[in-house]
C-alpha cells in the first residue's frame, strides 16, 4: 500500500523526528503483524503526533490488522493522551465502516476491563467467608528413631542401653 507524504504538524523538534515518524506510520501498513504491532505502541509514546498517526490508520481504508494495530496503540496510550485515545475510539463506534466500529467496540471493552480482572483472579481476600486456616502440625518421625523418641531414649546413647 503506498501511502501519500504526511503533513508535519510543527511539533516535531527536529528532522530526526520527522523522519522516526515517517518509518513508524510506514511501518503501521507493513504486512508483518508482529512490527505493526511494535510500530503502533511506539506510536503511543509519540503525544499527538502519535495520535494523529493512530487515528488516521484507524479511520482510512486500511486492512483489518492495521485498524487493530492502530486500536491497540490507542489502548497504550498513556498519561494526558489517553482520554483522547478513548475519545478516538468511542468516535470509532459510530463509524460507518463495520470492521472500524467492531475493532473500537472490542478495545473499548478491553480498555474499560483494564489490568485488575485477568485470567486468575487473584485470592488474598477471599478467605473470609470460609472455615479457619488449616493449622500445620509436626510430622511424626519414621522407623526406630520414632519409637526411641517416644521413650525418650537415644538410638546410639551407651547410657541408655540395656546391660
Amino acid at each position: 500500500m503506498r501511502l501519500e507524504k504526511r503533513k508535519p504538524s510543527g511539533r516535531e523538534k527536529d528532522e530526526a523526528s520527522v523522519k522516526f515518524l515517517a518509518k513508524l506510520r510506514e511501518q503501521l501498513y507493513s504486512s508483518n503483524i508482529s512490527t505493526i504491532r511494535q510500530s503502533a505502541f511506539n506510536l503511543s509514546w509519540m503525544q499527538e503526533d502519535g495520535l494523529d498517526i493512530l487515528r488516521e490508520a484507524l479511520f482510512s481504508d486500511s486492512p483489518r490488522r492495521t485498524k487493530g494495530a492502530a486500536a491497540y496503540g490507542l489502548r497504550k496510550m498513556r498519561g494526558r493522551m489517553r482520554k483522547l485515545a478513548e475519545e478516538v475510539l468511542i468516535e470509532g463506534l459510530k463509524h460507518p465502516d463495520g470492521k472500524t466500529a467492531e475493532i473500537c467496540g472490542n478495545a473499548l471493552i478491553v480498555l474499560k476491563r483494564g489490568k485488575g480482572t485477568g485470567k486468575w483472579p487473584r485470592r488474598a481476600k477471599r478467605r473470609s467467608g470460609r472455615g479457619p486456616k488449616l493449622e500445620i502440625r509436626e510430622i511424626p518421625t519414621r522407623g526406630t528413631s520414632r519409637q526411641h523418641a517416644q521413650r525418650g531414649k537415644r538410638p546410639n546413647d551407651p547410657l541408655s542401653r540395656k546391660r
